[in-house]
């Protein structure tokens, strides 16, 4: 799902003067957290990458943590 599928689908249960207070969709709620994990894990990368620091894929990865 896009994240503008996920902003339209979400719904919103809201106090008395109309603020947003919680997301009543928690699946809609977890597909939005895990993407901006994975926006935030993308910006880390680059910010490693434009200091010429070593990066590895999620493969790769993998194999140094099994060892």
């Amino acid at each position: 799902m896009s994240m503008k599928e996920l902003i339209e689908s979400a719904e919103f249960l809201v106090d008395a003067q109309g603020r947003k207070k919680a997301v009543v969709d928690v699946r809609v709620w977890e597909e939005i957290v895990t993407l901006l994990e994975d926006l935030e894990d993308a910006a880390e990368i680059q910010q490693l990458r434009d200091a010429g620091e070593e990066t590895l894929n999620w493969e790769q990865a993998k194999i140094v943590i099994q060892k």
